[in-house]
C-alpha cells in the first residue's frame, strides 16, 4: 500500500458553455501527458471522452467522462462536463465533489449564457477556478474583450497570467507574464517550441500585464506590498506562490488563453492547474452531520474513512457502477462501507480508476482520491458511505424538477418489460431524469431538462435496452399555487355496516414565496386531533398537492395550518384522515385563488445584424419579453424571457429566418402565472 501525497493530486473539471471547445481541451490533455497517442477530435467522431454512440454522432458532450492523467510528478483526475443546459445536472454533481476547475471561454464568444450557470455553480461549492480563453485562432477572436465580460458579466477579478501573440490566423504563441517570456509553436502539434525573448511589439503590454499580477500579489501578501511600493521586481517563485493562495481565496482568476485545436497553450494551461489549483490538502475540511452534531473530516488516509457517491451508471461489461469522491480514510478492495443515508451496509467488490469508458484495477484508494466502485446495490446520487464506527452524513445535492414531459409507449408487448427496466436504470443515472405512471390516463410520463434531453433518452432506450418506442408530444410541466389565505373543510364519514370511517379536519391555506415549497403546521388544542392522526392529515395534503387541484399540475409554495377537526372513539382511522387531510385541501384551494405557474426560459439568440427586426419578430409571436439587445462580435444577441411552452419547434423557425445563420440557447429562468386566455385553454384542456 503506497502512500499517497495528497500535494501532489489535482481534482480537476473543465466546464463551459456549448462549443467552447471542453472536449478538444480534454482530448489534448491526454495527448501531451502521453495517455494517448493519437489525437481525438469531436468533429470526427472519436474523442475519447465523448464515447458514448449519441456523444460522437451529435459532436455534444452529453455525460461527465472522468480520467487521470500524470503530469510532471503530479496526478490530475480529470472530469470533462457538458455545455448544453439539458445536461447541467452533469456539471452540477461534477462541481460538488471537485477541488479546482477550468473555465473555458470562447475567445469570440466569450461569456454566453451557459458560460453564466456553470460560473454560479461554481460559485455556490466554492470551486476555486482559472479561466483559458479558447479559439485564440478564429476569426473575430478577442483577448480582452473576453477578460472585459469575464469582469463585468461575472462578476469576477480575472488576471491575465498568459497573452496571446497574434490573433486569428495569425496566432503564432502565447507570452508568459509570470516568466516574463514568450512562446513560440513551430509544428503543428504543438511539440515543438522554442522559449524567447518577449517580441519588441508587445514589450509594453507584456510589462503592464505583469505589474497587474505583481499589484494583485502585493494586495494579497503584506511583505510584497512593502517591496512593490519600493519598486523592487518580484520573482516567478514569489508570484507563484502569492498567485496560487490567491486562486485558492477565489479573490483572483488567473486567465490564459490558446487554441486547443490548433495545439497552442494547453502545456502552459497544465502548469497553470498544477501550480495555481488546489489540491485535496488545500481545501477546508468537509462538512457533515450525524444526530444532528456537526461534524469535520480532513483529508487524510489515516482519519475514517467517508465520501460521496456523485454519479451512477449502468455499464453493459462491468454492471452498475458508483462514481465516488473519497475525502478522508482509506478503502479497500472487498471492505464493507456503510450507507449513512440509507443505514444499509455495501460491500465493495472493485475499485476502478477510470479513463472516459475504460478502467484499472485498484486494490486501495486514499482521501483525495476519484474512483469507481462496483458491488454496491443500495447506494444512488448523492448517498454518503463511510467507516460505521464512525457515521456521517454529508451534504447532499439538490437537482432541478424536470421542466418538460411526454407520454411514452413501446411499439410491441413484449418492450413493456424491457422499457420499465430500462427507463429505472436510466433515471437512477440521471437525477434530473423522471419517469411515472399517470394515474388518469395509465400512461408512462418521462419528464426531463428538455426536448434534447429527452431525445437522447430515448435514443438510448433503443440502443441500450432495444426498446422501440412510441412518444407523444412534449408537454410543459405547469405548476399549480395559491393567490390568497383561504379556509377549507374535509370530512370524510363512510357508514357501511361493522366499523365505519370517520375523519374530520379545518385547514387554512396560504400562499408562500416562489421556490420556498411546501410547510404544514398542526395547531389543534385539545386533542380535537389525535396526535397520531396528524401524519396522516400531513400525507393526505402532500398527495392532494402532488395530484394538482384545478389541472392536475403540482400544487407548490403554500402553507397549511391544522386549525381544528373532530373524531370518533370507534371509526376513526388513518386512512380516514389522510383522505380527509385531502379533501380539506381541495376544498381550502378553491376558495383561495388557485392559478397556474408556467416555466419560463431566459432565451439569448445570435444572428448577424441584417436578420435583427426577423430574429424579434420571432420572440414576439411566441409572448417573448424582449431583455437586452448586445453587440456580440459583429451579430447581435437579443436575450429575452419566453414561456416554455412557446419554444417547441423554434429552431426551425429561427433557421429559417436567418437563412440558417442564427442560433439561441435558452435556460430556465423562472416559474410566473400565466395569463388569462392559457389559464383558460389549460384548464378546459385537462376537463374535456
Amino acid at each position: 500500500m503506497n502512500k499517497v501525497d495528497l500535494t501532489k493530486i489535482r481534482n480537476i473539471g473543465i466546464m463551459a458553455h456549448i462549443d467552447a471547445g471542453k472536449t478538444t481541451v480534454s482530448e489534448r490533455i491526454l495527448f501531451y501527458t502521453g495517455k494517448r497517442h493519437k489525437l481525438g477530435e469531436v468533429h470526427e467522431g472519436n474523442a475519447v471522452m465523448d464515447w458514448m454512440e449519441q456523444e460522437q454522432e451529435r459532436g455534444i458532450t452529453i455525460t461527465s467522462a472522468a480520467t487521470s492523467v500524470p503530469w510532471n510528478d503530479y496526478t490530475i483526475n480529470l472530469i470533462d462536463t457538458p455545455g448544453h443546459v439539458d445536461f447541467t445536472v452533469e456539471v452540477e454533481r461534477s462541481l460538488r465533489v471537485l477541488d479546482g476547475a477550468v473555465a473555458l471561454f470562447c475567445a469570440k464568444g466569450g461569456v454566453e449564457p451557459q458560460s453564466e450557470t456553470v460560473w454560479r455553480q461554481a460559485e455556490k461549492y466554492g470551486v476555486p477556478r482559472i479561466a483559458f480563453v479558447n479559439k485564440m485562432d478564429i476569426k473575430g477572436a478577442n483577448f480582452y474583450n473576453v477578460v472585459d465580460s469575464i469582469k463585468t458579466k461575472l462578476g469576477a477579478t480575472p488576471l491575465p497570467v498568459t497573452l496571446p501573440i497574434g490573433k486569428e490566423e495569425e496566432f503564432k504563441g502565447i507570452i508568459d507574464l509570470i516568466y516574463n517570456n514568450a512562446i513560440k509553436y513551430k509544428d503543428d502539434l504543438g511539440r515543438e517550441f522554442e522559449i524567447c525573448e518577449i517580441p519588441d511589439e508587445y514589450k509594453e503590454s507584456a510589462s503592464a500585464a505583469r505589474s497587474a499580477i505583481m499589484e494583485a500579489c502585493a494586495d494579497f501578501d503584506d511583505e510584497l506590498l512593502e517591496r512593490f511600493f519600493a519598486g523592487d521586481d518580484f520573482s516567478s517563485e514569489e508570484i507563484l506562490s502569492v498567485l496560487r493562495k490567491a486562486t485558492i481565496a477565489m479573490r483572483v482568476v488567473p486567465v490564459l488563453c490558446g487554441s486547443a485545436y490548433r495545439n497552442k497553450g494547453v502545456q502552459k494551461l497544465l502548469d497553470t492547474i498544477v501550480d495555481l489549483l488546489p489540491s485535496p490538502s488545500d481545501i477546508p475540511p468537509v462538512k457533515g452531520e450525524w444526530d444532528t452534531k456537526e461534524m469535520l473530516r480532513t483529508a487524510d488516509e489515516k482519519t475514517p474513512a467517508s465520501g460521496l457517491a456523485f454519479k451512477i451508471m449502468v455499464d453493459p461489461f462491468l454492471g452498475r457502477l458508483v462514481y465516488f469522491r473519497i475525502y478522508s480514510g482509506t478503502i479497500k478492495k472487498g471492505a464493507t462501507l456503510y450507507n449513512s443515508t440509507k443505514q444499509k451496509r455495501e460491500r465493495i467488490s472493485r475499485i476502478l480508476k477510470m479513463h472516459a469508458n475504460a478502467s484499472t484495477d485498484m486494490d486501495f484508494a486514499f482521501a483525495g482520491d476519484i474512483v469507481v466502485l462496483s458491488g454496491l446495490k443500495d447506494t444512488t446520487t448523492g448517498d454518503t458511505l463511510c467507516d460505521e464506527a464512525h457515521p456521517i452524513i454529508l451534504e447532499k445535492m439538490v437537482f432541478p424538477d424536470p421542466v418538460i414531459r411526454v407520454a411514452i409507449e413501446p411499439k410491441t408487448k413484449l418492450g413493456q418489460d424491457k422499457m420499465g427496466i430500462g427507463l429505472s436504470k436510466l433515471a437512477e443515472e440521471d437525477p434530473t431524469f423522471r419517469t411515472y405512471t399517470d394515474k388518469e390516463t395509465g400512461q408512462t410520463i418521462i419528464a426531463g431538462m428538455g426536448e434534447l434531453h429527452l431525445e437522447i433518452i430515448v435514443d438510448r432506450l433503443l440502443r441500450e435496452y432495444k426498446v422501440e418506442a412510441n412518444v407523444g408530444k412534449p408537454q410543459v410541466s405547469y405548476r399549480e399555487t395559491i393567490k390568497k389565505e383561504a379556509r377549507g373543510e374535509g370530512k370524510f364519514i363512510r357508514q357501511s355496516g361493522g366499523k365505519g370511517q370517520y375523519g374530520h379536519v379545518v385547514l387554512v391555506v396560504s400562499p408562500k414565496e416562489p421556490g420556498t415549497g411546501f410547510e404544514f403546521i398542526d395547531e389543534t388544542v385539545g386533542g380535537t386531533v389525535p396526535k397520531e392522526y396528524i401524519k396522516p392529515v400531513e400525507e393526505g395534503i402532500k398527495d392532494a398537492a402532488r395530484g394538482g387541484i384545478i389541472a392536475g399540475y403540482e400544487l407548490v409554495d403554500f402553507k397549511v395550518r391544522l386549525v381544528d377537526g373532530s373524531f370518533h372513539e370507534v371509526d376513526s382511522s388513518e386512512m380516514a384522515f389522510k383522505i380527509a387531510g385531502s379533501m380539506g385541501l381541495k376544498d381550502a384551494v378553491s376558495r383561495a385563488g388557485a392559478t397556474i405557474l408556467e416555466p419560463v426560459m431566459a432565451v439569448e439568440v445570435t444572428a448577424p445584424d441584417d436578420y435583427l427586426g426577423d430574429v424579434l419578430g420571432t420572440l414576439n409571436s411566441r409572448r417573448g419579453s424582449i431583455k437586452s439587445i448586445d453587440e456580440k462580435a459583429g451579430a447581435k444577441a437579443v436575450v429575452a424571457d419566453v414561456p416554455l411552452s412557446e419554444m417547441f419547434g423554434y429552431a426551425t423557425n429561427l433557421r429559417s429566418a436567418t437563412q440558417g445563420r442564427g442560433n439561441y440557447s435558452m435556460q430556465l429562468a423562472s416559474y410566473v402565472e400565466v395569463p388569462k386566455s392559457e389559464f383558460e385553454r389549460i384548464t378546459g384542456a385537462k376537463r374535456q
